[in-house]
């Protein structure tokens, strides 16, 4: 039992401490900031997309013309004035959170300045019709702000740098995906290595407010609506099992691929031509991304978002070849060097998995089996079955599911382990490496 005088002193460090409450007020007054702004990179997403669909809905040939070009003069202000801006942003942050990174390479790969240049870049992207998701970008956008909070922060604050990203990176996929307890998970299973015990309850309700941003405005609905499951039982073993083994090995691909690519190690034509013309390179994949988009009749175009609410409601026709041209167009977007995430066109190949599967077997489980998709393919591209677990539960009405899309995501994430390393683990390392010879 505590004594008067330990209670006095309690209470004068916890009421009276004028920095306890400055540092409270500036990381709450952060995480709104970028909440909101989370919110209203994905409304200028949306509209660009919309923008575009409407422009292709009219003249189809448009995008051959305007995707190549819009991706080209993207990856060309990216690669002159926000080089750390390239790609999904989740190896930005890990690389910035990693021991070995100073301060100054830390700023190069996360800042305001990159934050902004981030939501235009991506917005663009969205613009041009490029097969890409804001959800990773938004990890970059929300650290950089919770990172400039830095600078406010009373001397001998309990808040750390690594503290402040940590939370900002996580904070960027609760409000993107509209789920506190995904940014919570994001943040422990990807981000964070060495917890902060003192301030870990004031980043933690950081994260959850960001989110809670994204609840505000567009209401306790979820990111891809509501997976009506039901009558789930021993049926469903086989085809789940089946989504399960093939959403992991397409997911390994994936990840292999990309890491292949993005290393800039190939030899063949396309990654000579790739480190000797990036731009030229940009455009070829453009245009390529512009003719899947064509062929599909605009189902590959944007992130996929539309197309796997609508298979989430039992109420889309795709086309035959949806899966591998999606998979082949958010691949080619990747590897051309725009700032892109992967996670909701991942979803929508996972959603794409799940649905021709049930097709071919004729389940009545389509709903169930499209959610196991979605998780299992998602947690196979990233290496994060918990939060890949976390943000598909949230779509489910009951609790019939969880331990199937649990089960889906650890084997489809094992499966993926044997294929290929961790992505963002190794897309890290090249951002650091270099961030690292940048700043020398």
């Amino acid at each position: 039992m505590k004594t008067r005088h330990d209670i006095t002193s309690s209470f004068n460090r916890e009421f009276r401490d004028w920095r306890i409450w400055a540092t409270r007020g500036i990381v709450v007054a952060a995480a709104c900031v970028a909440g909101l702004t989370i919110v209203a990179f994905t409304w200028l997403g949306e509209q660009a997309l919309e923008l575009f669909m409407q422009a292709f809905r009219f003249r189809p040939w448009i995008a051959l013309l305007w995707t190549p070009l819009c991706t080209a003069a993207i990856v060309w202000v990216t690669r002159r004035y926000f080089a750390a801006a390239a790609g999904s942003g989740i190896p930005q942050v890990m690389a910035a959170l990693d021991p070995l990174a100073s301060a100054p390479v830390q700023n190069r790969l996360v800042s305001l300045k990159l934050s902004l240049a981030k939501v235009g870049l991506t917005t663009w992207g969205l613009l041009a019709g490029l097969s890409l998701g804001r959800e990773g970008p938004s990890v970059q956008v929300a650290a950089g702000i919770m990172l400039t909070a830095r600078r406010w922060l009373p001397e001998r604050s309990a808040i750390s740098t690594h503290g402040l990203l940590v939370a900002g990176g996580a904070a960027g996929i609760a409000a993107a995906f509209n789920t506190p307890l995904a940014g919570i998970m994001f943040a422990i299973e990807e981000l964070s290595r060495t917890p902060e015990q003192r301030s870990s309850g004031l980043l933690m309700s950081a994260i959850v407010l960001a989110g809670l941003m994204a609840v505000s405005v567009y209401g306790n609905a979820t990111y891809f609506g509501i997976i009506h499951a039901s009558g789930i039982d021993l049926s469903l073993l086989l085809p789940g099992l089946l989504v399960a083994v093939a959403s992991g090995l397409l997911g390994g691909v994936f990840s292999r691929l990309l890491q292949a690519s993005l290393g800039g190690k190939g030899r063949d034509l396309m990654s000579r031509l790739r480190g000797a013309r990036p731009v030229l390179f940009a455009a070829v994949c453009g245009l390529l991304v512009a003719l899947i988009g064509y062929v599909s009749a605009g189902a590959t175009f944007g992130s996929g978002y539309g197309h796997t609410r609508h298979m989430v409601a039992g109420q889309e026709t795709l086309p035959a070849l949806f899966l591998l041209l999606k998979f082949v167009a958010t691949w080619l977007t990747t590897w051309s060097g725009v700032p892109a995430g992967i996670f909701a066109p991942s979803l929508a190949i996972g959603a794409a998995i799940g649905n021709d599967i049930a097709l071919l077997l004729h389940s009545p489980h389509a709903t169930a089996l499209i959610a196991l998709g979605m998780v299992g393919f998602l947690a196979a591209a990233t290496q994060a079955p918990l939060t890949s677990f976390i943000i598909v539960m949230e779509m489910v009405d009951g609790h019939s599911m969880v331990l199937s899309l649990m089960a889906c995501a650890m084997v489809a994430r094992t499966l993926s382990r044997v294929i290929s390393a961790p992505l963002y683990s190794v897309l890290a390392q090249q951002q650091l490496t270099n961030a690292t010879a940048a700043e020398k």
